[in-house]
């Protein structure tokens, strides 16, 4: 087939994923994805670095999705909210794709190279999340805090959303990872042992029978 058919980076993607269940992805090779997809390797190089990137070649727009929708939150959205509510926005991205997102978060479990690119990937989505935040005039320390724990919580809404048997979307288990945060971060507040009441006269007596 001719380097300019429709698709070709989803066909690209879909023979790569057939080829790493199949044969395994140690096993498979650009060559091997390229004549699956019935493309060429020059096409292939044409949308991924490597055989490696075909697992994140959705991530640059999520990352946009995840900006947009932290600079667009209304000006009462404190830090938190606003990062989470942007990943909770970002659901419509995965629809239709928990199972391909099950396979791949198989294949990741399994190569600690894949591991590495994943962790790389949310260290971006993290530093894109705390940039908006200091354009929205978030103090740089409160900005990085919130943009890390946003990230802590999408990581977990998105495991939990890869093993849901109800088939709940994404944006319901953001929701719930957020206000589980909250509960959390609550109850270790209310926990945290009181400092004791200083009373002033009390410390003024107490400054009078000090012996001279």
């Amino acid at each position: 087939m001719g380097r300019w058919e429709p698709d070709a980076c989803g066909r690209l993607e879909e023979a790569a994923m057939e080829l790493y269940r199949e044969r395994g992805f140690d096993q498979t090779t650009v060559a091997d994805i390229a004549a699956r997809a019935g493309l060429t390797e020059r096409t292939f190089f044409r949308y991924f670095a490597d055989k490696r990137e075909v697992l994140f070649q959705g991530s640059a727009r999520l990352k946009e999705l995840l900006v947009g929708s932290v600079i667009g939150a209304p000006k009462s959205t404190d830090p938190l909210e606003a990062v989470a509510s942007a990943f909770e926005a970002t659901a419509p991205f995965f629809e239709g794709r928990r199972e391909y997102a099950r396979q791949r978060q198989a294949l990741i479990v399994g190569h600690a190279d894949l591991q590495e690119r994943e962790l790389i990937k949310l260290a971006s989505l993290a530093s894109a999340s705390g940039e908006a935040l200091r354009r929205r005039g978030v103090p740089a320390t409160a900005a990085s805090f919130a943009a890390e724990m946003g990230v802590a919580i999408f990581k977990i809404a998105f495991e939990h959303w890869l093993a849901d048997s109800k088939k709940r979307d994404l944006a319901h288990h953001v929701r719930e990872s957020l206000r589980e945060l909250r509960a959390v971060t609550t109850a270790s507040r209310s926990r945290a042992p009181k400092r004791p009441r200083r009373v002033a006269g009390a410390t003024r007596t107490a400054r009078r029978r000090r012996p001279s």
